[in-house]
Parts: structure tokens; sequence; C-alpha cells
């Protein structure tokens, strides 16, 4: 794993291997490890922290979709590029011929898994009158004893990771205190990071109104409490913003996990961050994920869940490295807007950590 960096990183160097192409940080930005602040007093997240001062749609980060047209062609600096080869050469064909009764039994525990998670979360929310149908704008939080029983899911989580490969986790540092840093971002490379936070920190997070009517999942994300969102309507967008920051203002509620990259990269490069985590004004923690490989790489580039899938059913065992950050604070001066909040997260990243080149 390379070293950190604690070294001032001028903005000419964030090309490689930092991708940013909307947020290109200024001289007047300053390094966000400051002293912890209280959460009162914000003003409303929409007029204090507009994107842009030119103007602009703040909620425009929700209308993205999910997975953006890839580059024509491989390149050396393309951050959506899985490196895994086609066919693996002998040692690949080798590994998946031995490993093929194996991936016959970890499928049998991915399946088993999904369907006792699935079992917790339905017997968690039944009779829950904010959760009988989709949570509510303004709905509250989740009862105690119905958030102990979703440990069941949390733990059928870990089993799914298991059955993955990520049979152990390197874990870096320590979620910071609810209290102190109630919004977290993260890089996003694979379909197993939100999996991981799930087991994790059990947080709110941001989805798309249509997920709700997909199988297992829509179950499962609203017991998250999730913050849905239609992605065509600006009254959603902007409604989704505003229960980012009530959520975040509350304890009693989770934590809130957003991953302002808005997809998945190959986890060399980060991209320009979308603005939905930094609107309300909190404090954040940055986390970083990394998958380090030789033969497979793990991250959902220009491959198909299918075949992402059973390479990892077909590896002796995965990698994967969580490092928690510290508490990124957002800037002083109110004339400092969003786009300065992102920028600075984005120079923490760059000082913090190391991304592979």
């Amino acid at each position: 794993m390379a070293s950190r960096n604690h070294g001032p990183t001028p903005a000419s160097s964030l090309a490689t291997p930092l991708l940013s192409d909307s947020i290109t940080p200024t001289t007047h930005t300053r390094a966000a490890n400051g002293h912890a602040r209280g959460h009162d007093g914000h003003d409303d997240p929409c007029a204090a922290a507009s994107v842009c001062d030119g103007g602009g749609d703040p909620f425009a980060f929700l209308s993205e979709d999910r997975r953006p047209p890839r580059p024509p062609g491989p390149s050396p600096a393309d951050p959506f590029r899985n490196r895994t080869p086609a066919l693996g050469g002998l040692y690949g064909w080798v590994r998946t011929l031995l490993l093929a009764p194996v991936a016959v039994v970890r499928l049998v525990l991915f399946g088993l898994s999904i369907a006792i998670g699935y079992a917790a979360t339905w017997v968690a929310l039944r009779g829950w009158t904010d959760s009988r149908e989709r949570p509510r704008e303004g709905a509250g939080p989740m009862p105690a004893w119905r958030r102990r029983l979703m440990w069941v899911t949390r733990l059928s989580a870990r089993c799914i990771l298991f059955s993955f490969g990520y049979h152990w986790i390197t874990r870096k540092g320590r979620p910071a205190p609810r209290e102190l840093a109630p919004i977290v971002v993260s890089n996003h490379v694979s379909y197993i990071d939100p999996i991981y936070f799930f087991y994790e920190l059990f947080p709110t997070i941001v989805s798309s109104d249509s997920h709700d009517a997909i199988p297992f999942v829509g179950t499962i994300i609203r017991a998250m409490q999730v913050i849905y969102v239609d992605r065509f309507s600006p009254a959603s967008r902007k409604s989704a913003v505003n229960e980012i920051k009530r959520k975040a203002a509350g304890n009693s509620f989770p934590r809130v996990l957003l991953f302002p990259e808005g997809t998945t990269t190959n986890g060399r490069f980060l991209i320009s961050f979308q603005h939905g985590a930094f609107i309300p004004g909190y404090p954040v923690q940055p986390v970083v994920v990394r998958y380090p490989h030789v033969h497979f790489d793990q991250s959902w580039g220009n491959i198909s869940l299918v075949a992402l899938m059973f390479k990892m059913f077909t590896q002796f065992h995965n990698f994967m490295e969580v490092e928690y950050l510290p508490i990124v604070y957002p800037p002083e001066i109110k004339q400092e807007n969003a786009l300065h909040f992102a920028e600075n997260v984005i120079l923490f990243y760059s000082n913090e950590s190391s991304f592979q080149h």
C-alpha cells in the first residue's frame, strides 16, 4: 500500500490521479481539518450554500444518471475501466475450475443470507406506521427495538460479503461519533461498498424512487429510512436535500451516507464531486474504500454485474480496505458555498490518502 502523503498538494498536481473536471481547487480553498463546531444556527441550506456563485440548480446532482456514458476506447487515465483480462490466462482457468464447487456453496450462502435478511427486515417493518408502504417525508426515526432487530439483516449482509470472498476486511481508523459527523462520504468502486456500509454503519441513503419497487432491495432500503428522489422533478430534488439536512440535524436518525462521485469508478481516481452532501453545511467524514488485487480487478466498471459476481465467487479471497479519515468541517465564512466545501474535501482526500496509479 502506498504511504500516506501528509504534505500540501498543489492544485496543479490534482490531475493525476485525481480527476476533477468540474471542481478545480482554488487558491482560496483551505484545509478542512479544523476544530469541531456545533450544528445549531444553520441558515437555509439552499440560500446559504448555493452551488455556484453564478447561479444554477443546486439540486442537479440528483438528476444525473447513475452510470454516465463511458469514454470511447480504453485509456490509461480511464476511471471506469476494469483492468481484469477477459480470460485471465492459465492461472485464471485453473483457479476457476478448482473453485467451481466452492462457487456453488458460496452461491447457496448468498441466497440464504438474502432470504434471512429479508425476513428479518420484513418483521422489523411490520406494523410500523411510517413504513407501511414507503417512508413519508418528515417521518420520525425507527424505534430502537426495530433497529436492534435489523442487526439480523446487518449480519446477513456480512455473510453476503463472506460469500463473495471477503473473509476479512481491513479497517483503518474508526467512524467518528455521529453527533460530530452526521454525514459520511465515500468513493464508490463496486456494489460491495453499500453492502459493507449497511453492515458497518446502517446509514440513511439517497436513492431513486424507482428502487423502491425492486424485490428485496426496496424492503431493505426502506428500513434504512431511505431518502427517495425523483431525478426528473426539481421539487423532489429540493425536497431530498432538505431531508438530508433534517436527518443530519437529528441524532436520533442514522448517519447519512452519500457517494458524491455519483457513479462507480475503478478506484484509481476520484472524479468530480456532486454537491448534495455539502449543501446542508454539516461536518462530513470522508472514507476511502480500496480493493487491492493482483489478478482480479473488483471494480464495477466496464463489466456486467453477472460477470463480476461470477469472478468474485471464483476467487480464493478478495481483499478490501476501508479507511476512515478525519472529519472535514464546512467553511467558516458563509459566502464560501457548497462548491468550496466540496473542493476542501477533494483536497483533503488528496492529502490524506493515496489512490493507485
